[in-house]
C-alpha cells in the first residue's frame, strides 16, 4: 500500500515557502539595467568598435529552422500551390513555374536546421515533381496521359529543376562550411597551449 507523506502547510514542494514564518524572506531580484549585446530600456546596443549597429529591422527577420519531414512537407506543399496558380493564371506556363521554383529552393535551404542540411537537396526535386502535376500537358485526362505529361514536362523543364537543385546544394554546402569552420575555432580554443 502506498503512503503519503504530509508536511505541515508551510513547507512547500522544495522546501519552506516565502511567506512562511519558518523560512527566510528573500527580497525580489534587481532588475538588470542592460546586457553587452543588447540595450535594456532606454539604452542603445554596444557594439563592437568599427561595426555598425545592425538595423532594428534585420532583427526581426523571421528564422525558421524546418527539419527534415517539415522542409519536406513546406517545399512540397508550396510547389504544388505554386502550380496550381500558374496552371490557373498563366496557362501552365513552364517558365513562370520554373522561376518560382528557385526562390522555393533557396529557402528550403535555408530554413532546414543544422542537423538535417542533407535533406534539402533531396527534397526539392521531389517537391518540383509534385507541383509539376497540376502545370503538366494532360492530354484527355487519363492515367496514361497524365503520367507521359509529367515525364514530358520533367524532360522539357529539367533546366529548372537542376537549377534550383544546384542552388539549395550550394546554400547547404556553404551552411556546413561555416558550421565545421565553427567548431574548429571551438576546438582550437579549448586546446590547452603547449608549454
Amino acid at each position: 500500500m502506498e503512503q503519503h507523506r504530509t508536511r505541515p502547510a508551510r513547507y512547500g514542494r522544495y522546501g519552506p515557502r516565502r511567506d512562511s514564518p519558518a523560512g527566510p524572506v528573500k527580497p525580489p531580484l534587481p532588475a538588470q539595467a542592460g546586457r553587452a549585446t543588447g540595450g535594456g530600456a532606454g539604452r542603445p546596443a554596444r557594439v563592437p568598435e568599427g561595426r555598425p549597429a545592425p538595423p532594428p529591422a534585420a532583427r526581426r527577420l523571421p528564422n525558421p529552422r524546418l527539419t527534415g519531414l517539415g522542409s519536406t512537407l513546406f517545399c512540397g506543399l508550396v510547389m504544388l500551390v505554386l502550380g496550381l496558380l500558374t496552371e490557373a493564371l498563366f496557362g501552365a506556363s513552364g517558365t513562370v513555374y520554373g522561376v518560382l521554383f528557385l526562390p522555393v529552393c533557396a529557402l528550403t535551404a535555408l530554413w532546414v536546421r543544422e542537423g538535417d542540411l542533407l535533406v534539402a537537396p533531396v527534397v526539392v526535386p521531389i517537391a518540383f515533381a509534385v507541383g509539376l502535376a497540376p502545370v503538366a500537358d494532360h492530354g484527355d485526362g487519363a492515367l496514361l496521359d497524365r503520367l507521359m505529361g509529367m515525364v514530358t514536362g520533367l524532360a522539357t523543364q529539367a533546366g529548372w529543376l537542376y537549377g534550383g537543385t544546384l542552388v539549395a546544394g550550394l546554400i547547404v554546402l556553404s551552411r556546413r562550411m561555416r558550421r565545421v569552420r565553427a567548431a574548429n575555432r571551438r576546438t582550437a580554443r579549448n586546446r590547452p597551449a603547449r608549454p
